[in-house]
């Protein structure tokens, strides 16, 4: 149920502001997402690069 209030949510928001506008935000949100993901990761793997150079030295 919580999918179809989410469909129809989006179906009224493009019909305010046009469907360029919503697929856009949808994008945004979407790469938002990524980019934390990839921050994260990120953060990880300097940490274990960090202890493997603690572990050689």
């Amino acid at each position: 149920m919580n999918e179809i209030s989410a469909l129809f949510d989006i179906i009224q928001l493009m019909e305010k502001v046009g469907f360029p506008i919503v697929v856009a935000l949808i994008l945004l949100i979407r790469y938002e997402v990524r980019m934390e993901r990839l921050e994260k990761h990120s953060k990880n793997l300097s940490d274990i690069i960090n202890e493997l150079r603690r572990d050689i030295s």
